[in-house]
């Protein structure tokens, strides 16, 4: 049989089904998908276009940034080692009216596109404004994303109001709707800057829709407070009062929970994007992960954006957060390293809906494929393919990637973005948010 191409490697950890890992392996790609997994001894029945033989390496579905801010990438490290309100309304909020145009957005989104291709992340969570610059970026590289359509009530270059902000976002979503890559969701900011008028209208329009509703909730304790004394109820509270506490909300940081708040979480069906780098950089507080697992809630992770983290590494993400999530439990045993990459790859695609076409390596979903070099002094010797990968491996050490079947990082190069001309574009702004 003809096929496009067909890829070999030492082991192929497919994610499901669950705590499968396959050894002298082949992937068989036609037409950007995955049509079978089989032993590298049978692959000859393949005619392939193209073969990549992959010695001691690993082949895994490509990591879901399911939570960050990709044009914020031209912010990193302004205004570091600040608390989160601080660092906001001081310095990122004033920055970004000065600074955020339509350029701004493309260009930063452009050059997170290729930190994260180059780090073995095949599809992102977004949220910021100018998404429509946002998703032409993703396009542009050849990424998978699912861009946000962004509420807030205060003005901003891209909008007015709350009204002009859904307005514009359906309409971006309507002319999103046919695109194969790129898909969106609802992105109120937080409770605390999206009255309830609008979030009603988020709940029913993403009901209509069908499309996620992100959200960053219950991040801080100050939040929480603040939350208290202005509507006499919890942030989650007033958010399950209006109706959002279904499957479609995915509340990214979580943080400030009760026993009581997690069990109605994982009732309703929601999801969670953790964020433990963001959330330590800024102390924000501790999500407890353990539990939210356990209850059975479907934990998702992300970098949160580059001006908080500061790099969008998923690597590094799963690694602290499994080490963190032993230390809150108190649990050497707790969210084991197969959980986490879970976390990192099929619960990110279930939380954005997308787990039908992406997060695993399974016959029929779209080939969005990563191989990862385990040969290296850092990687040596190897036990346990999926422990070693959470707990030794850094995103260095990703050689190819694919999104939909098309390799947009070969040995380590990127094939759809011009290195020189992004980081050209990115020091030209350092020099403008410098002065």
């Amino acid at each position: 049989m003809q096929i496009d191409t067909l890829i070999t490697a030492k082991w192929i950890i497919p994610v499901e089904p669950k705590g499968l890992i396959y050894q002298d392996y082949a992937i068989a790609v036609h037409e950007g998908r995955i049509i079978e997994l089989l032993p590298i001894s049978k692959a000859d029945r393949y005619q392939p276009t193209n073969r990549i033989d992959l010695n001691n390496q690993i082949l895994m579905p490509g990591l879901i940034n399911a939570h960050g801010h990709a044009a914020m990438s031209l912010m990193r490290g302004i205004a570091d080692d600040l608390p989160l309100m601080e660092w906001l309304n001081e310095h990122i909020w004033p920055a970004e009216q000065k600074y955020v145009d339509a350029e701004f957005v493309y260009d930063g989104s452009l050059l997170a596109c290729a930190e994260m291709l180059r780090g073995g992340t095949t599809c992102f969570n977004d949220m910021y404004f100018y998404p429509e610059e946002t998703a032409r970026a993703a396009e542009h590289a050849g990424m998978r994303a699912v861009v946000g359509l962004i509420v807030i009530n205060f003005p901003s270059a891209w909008a007015q109001d709350a009204d002009e902000y859904l307005s514009k976002g359906i309409q971006l979503h309507d002319e999103l709707r046919n695109n194969s890559l790129i898909k969106t969701a609802f992105a109120p900011h937080a409770p605390y800057t999206v009255a309830d008028a609008p979030l009603e209208k988020i709940r029913t329009l993403a009901e209509e829709l069908d499309i996620p509703v992100h959200i960053h909730v219950h991040e801080t304790a100050h939040e929480v407070e603040e939350a208290e004394k202005e509507y006499q109820i919890r942030p989650l509270q007033r958010l399950e009062n209006l109706g959002l506490l279904t499957p479609h909300l995915v509340s990214v940081h979580m943080t400030q929970l009760t026993d009581e708040e997690i069990t109605r979480y994982a009732d309703s069906g929601a999801h969670v994007v953790h964020c433990p780098e963001s959330n330590l950089k800024l102390a924000s507080g501790f999500c407890p992960l353990d539990k939210l697992i356990k209850s059975g809630i479907n934990v998702a992770l992300g970098t949160d954006g580059a001006a908080s983290n500061n790099d969008l590494d998923m690597f590094g993400e799963m690694r602290t957060a499994a080490l963190l999530a032993k230390a809150v439990a108190g649990d050497a045993s707790a969210v084991p390293a197969e959980e986490v990459l879970r976390m990192a790859t099929i619960n990110g695609a279930k939380a954005l809906g997308l787990d039908e076409e992406t997060g695993s390596l399974e016959v029929g979903k779209a080939a969005d494929i990563i191989a990862v070099d385990m040969s290296g002094i850092e990687t040596t010797p190897l036990y346990e393919p999926i422990s070693q990968l959470v707990y030794s491996t850094g995103r260095d050490r990703v050689t190819n990637v694919w999104v939909a079947g098309k390799h947009v990082l070969k040995d380590r190069e990127l094939t759809t973005l011009d290195t020189e001309a992004i980081l050209d574009k990115a020091n030209q702004w350092y020099h403008k948010l410098a002065e």
